[in-house]
């Protein structure tokens, strides 16, 4: 009998109370390892001048680091130092974030990044169909527009184009990015790439609108045409010949009026 038959027969054998203690310190042991082996990799990351980005967690509320909030812009964290913050594709797939949502970035003293969404903003849901440019870049076509996705997202739900998929977006802001939620019908659109070639085209001539809107002179600095006409001050002397005018109109007026209202005499 070797070493370990023993001890499991001596083990098999303990009390039951002696037996949960054991086992007690032994998942004591497990866990202060895992604590020691999570450790020695974080000093062994911060060593090599690597930064582990992971998905956000609960730290110790006497943990330090730094602490920068920010909104999404559908693939990175705008931190309010105006600086952009790489948010990892698989946390922003799975927590379905949207174009505002409100982020809370902590940077631990070891390089960690630890992500946590603090102020969704509102949404609404929509159906689209799945497309893809020559350039490998996905998007979902609703409501006649193309809407960035992120390719984790694509991936996850193995979504292909011409599937229909149901996707999020935020409800009072304009946006560029949709997260997908879930795939409806697959292989629902057959003609996906002309859709995508008609939306692009309508919403690039509905960009190109609303920038030549922005771009035009408001009319506070608008300069009239040479063709348009001038006003031009009235000369006093036809103002003098228009009212003499208006002055013998109306003698003559009243010189019919007063022969009319004459009776004339029949001589005999």
């Amino acid at each position: 009998m070797n070493q370990n038959q023993s001890d499991n027969t001596s083990f098999d054998n303990l009390p039951e109370a002696e037996r949960g203690q054991k086992i007690q310190s032994l998942r004591e042991m497990v866990q202060s390892a895992e604590k020691t082996i999570q450790s020695a990799k974080a000093m062994l990351l911060q060593l090599e001048g690597k930064k582990k980005v992971g998905r956000p967690r609960k730290t110790d509320s006497g943990s330090e680091g730094t602490v920068i909030e920010g909104p999404f812009d559908g693939q990175v964290m705008i931190g309010t130092d105006g600086k952009q913050y790489p948010v990892p594709a698989n946390y922003a797939s799975k927590s379905k974030l949207v174009e505002g949502d409100m982020l809370k970035l902590t940077i631990t003293n070891d390089g960690m990044f630890l992500y946590k969404q603090i102020g969704p903003v509102e949404r609404r849901n929509a159906l689209g169909i799945m497309t893809q440019d020559e350039g490998g870049n996905y998007y979902v076509l609703t409501n006649g527009k193309p809407y960035r996705v992120l390719l984790a997202s694509v991936t996850y739900f193995k979504a292909l184009p011409g599937d229909e998929v149901a996707v999020v977006l935020p409800r009072d802001i304009e946006s560029n990015w949709a997260a997908i939620e879930n795939v409806i019908q697959r292989g629902a659109h057959k003609d996906w790439q002309s859709d995508l070639r008609q939306a692009t085209e309508a919403n690039e001539a509905i960009n190109a609108w609303k920038t030549d809107l922005k771009e035009s002179p408001s009319p506070e600095t608008h300069e009239p045409s040479p063709l348009e006409p001038k006003e031009r001050p009235i000369d006093p002397a036809v103002l003098d010949d228009w009212v003499r005018d208006m002055e013998e109109i109306e003698k003559e007026i009243r010189a019919a009026e007063t022969d009319v209202a004459t009776p004339t005499t029949n001589k005999e």
